[in-house]
């Protein structure tokens, strides 16, 4: 018997700031990036998803965007640190999630994806469930969508 268990991305601001103030610093300091990192972009924001049991299988994405709006999800390969100051592009996994509204879109009509990448994006969280508590994500916002206008969560199938 198995269970639907919906987890929210929840916005982790204290590292995300601690991310920007990172990029700032090295930009006021005339300072090029360190070869193979990756700076937090201005419409980005880090996400943080606990998982609460760790036998899951992916069921499906619940994406609520604005009218019109663009949203990239990336995970990063961080095992448990919170520190991802020092992102290198190498912890960055594919493929990302992306989902969008364009403005020509039904106010009805669903959230569009790339629905072979955010299948496998879904199932590659649930492995990694398997040996984690939480997962860092990426999160890039885009052509309206803002954190104000989201609403993510992912649904799992756990078994009981």
């Amino acid at each position: 018997m198995s269970t639907e268990l919906e987890l929210a991305f929840r916005p982790d601001t204290q590292l995300t700031e601690v991310m920007r103030l990172r990029a700032q610093s090295l930009q006021q300091r005339g300072q090029k990036r360190p070869d193979g990192e990756r700076l937090l972009r201005p419409n980005e924001a880090v996400y943080r998803l606990d998982f609460t049991k760790q036998s899951l299988r992916f069921s499906h994405w619940s994406v609520r965007l604005p009218p019109v709006g663009r949203l990239t999800i990336t995970a990063t390969s961080q095992l448990w640190t919170p520190d991802l100051t020092h992102l290198m592009t190498r912890q960055l996994l594919e493929p990302a999630g992306v989902f969008w509204r364009s403005p020509g879109d039904a106010s009805d009509a669903p959230v569009r994806c790339y629905e072979a990448d955010s299948t496998e994006f879904g199932e590659r969280i649930a492995e990694l469930a398997k040996v984690r508590k939480a997962m860092y994500f990426l999160f890039a916002f885009a052509e309206g969508c803002s954190p104000e206008t989201l609403d993510c969560s992912i649904i799992f199938k756990a078994d009981n």
